[in-house]
């Protein structure tokens, strides 16, 4: 007897084209540059990893056994103290702190992993990281695209991305404006996860990231509040994948439940170098000196190249205009041997832009500086 069975649906096509599968041709005209490629595409550390952070993952390399998908108490309780004293995030219990395996998976799987799916809204920033759209996508939830809450009018969606510092503007929501997202979170039983992972990197004194969890935010009331805090820029962990969710006891406990039976586990060895990371503020603070002095080095050679620089208060990028279209923008920089993002891999409306990212030593800084305000390319 022959079986047979509907049309199967391959989630992979409801997704768009990789970003960077687009701009391979701009890549190997830059790469073709006399004096080489120097790639300020992407957001992967080119920094060494803190030998403190190291020494913990070797020491710990003995340890094959299955991790617990909670992770150990001693994560989560240094979890804890380093939020409450470095972020502010007070009134966190280390039960309700969830490691995962990078915040991308995270991210890409959580409105399913939520129960959010055909009949929901999922609500991602009008210039936004591309994983929130992907993971509306994946879950077959409808998308909107609204930076003001007013946008959304008598609407309820039933799950709000928010980036603060932002992906890739570099914007820093302040506390007004994540006070309101709260209020909004209450009024429409609506759940807020706040992606946090640039929170440490705020290069204006006068205009702080904060996080949606701060007590001045929240008020230590954290039902339907998220927040998704990562090491892979503060602390050069990219390919450690450490990071963390934290917030409404309720939905950490829904998210452990599920993320147990389908066995997302952070390896034990992993743990113990992220311990070793919230424990070492210098190395975070070293870090950060880092990113600052490359903002230095390029932003005066950008403005002289009649660069408009919008945003980019905080992260590891420069949002970047000269009133142009993003891939012409693309284009003068491969022609200088210079790798850039074009802004449209982050919605419709950062098409006039493209991003910058700090992901250079600081020779490559001086010598994309020198080639930017070059006039013989």
């Amino acid at each position: 007897m022959t079986m047979s069975h509907p049309p199967r649906q391959p989630r992979g096509a409801v997704l768009p084209d990789f970003p960077w599968d687009t701009i391979a041709a701009e890549k190997t005209r830059a790469a073709n540059h006399p004096a080489g490629l120097i790639n300020l595409s992407v957001g992967a550390p080119v920094d060494p990893v803190a030998p403190s952070i190291q020494l913990a993952l070797a020491e710990n390399g003995h340890d094959g056994g299955y991790p617990t998908t909670h992770g150990t108490p001693a994560l989560r309780e240094a979890l804890a103290k380093h939020m409450a004293t470095r972020y502010n995030m007070t009134g966190i219990a280390p039960d309700n702190i969830l490691p995962c395996i990078g915040t991308k998976e995270l991210i890409a799987g959580l409105p399913t992993l939520l129960g959010v799916g055909e009949g929901h809204t999922v609500v991602i920033p009008e210039i936004a990281y591309p994983t929130y759209e992907v993971a509306a996508l994946l879950s077959g939830a409808r998308i909107a695209r609204a930076d003001s809450l007013l946008k959304l009018g008598p609407s309820s969606p039933t799950l709000m991305f928010i980036n603060t510092p932002g992906n890739p503007t570099g914007k820093v929501l302040g506390q007004a404006h994540l006070q309101k997202v709260v209020e909004f979170s209450r009024s429409r039983d609506c759940i807020v996860a706040s992606d946090e992972c640039y929170l440490g990197l705020g290069y204006d004194p006068d205009n702080p990231p904060v996080s949606i969890l701060d007590e001045r935010v929240s008020g230590g009331d954290h039902r339907n509040l998220l927040a998704i805090h990562s090491l892979s820029k503060t602390s050069n962990m990219a390919g450690y994948r450490a990071g963390w969710i934290t917030g409404d006891p309720a939905l950490i406990a829904e998210l452990l439940a599920i993320r147990k039976h389908t066995g997302f586990m952070v390896p034990t060895p992993i743990q113990a170098a992220m311990i070793a990371a919230v424990e070492d503020a210098d190395q975070e603070w070293l870090q950060h000196q880092r990113y600052a002095q490359r903002r230095e080095v390029l932003i005066p050679a950008l403005t002289q190249a009649g660069f408009t620089i919008d945003n980019s208060e905080a992260g590891l990028y420069l949002w970047i205009t000269r009133g142009e279209s993003s891939r012409d923008t693309l284009a003068w920089f491969a022609e200088r041997g210079i790798l850039v993002a074009p802004g449209d891999f982050y919605g419709p409306r950062g098409k006039d832009h493209v991003r910058v990212a700090l992901t250079g030593t600081l020779e490559q800084m001086h010598a994309a500086a020198d080639r930017i305000v070059a006039t013989d390319r």
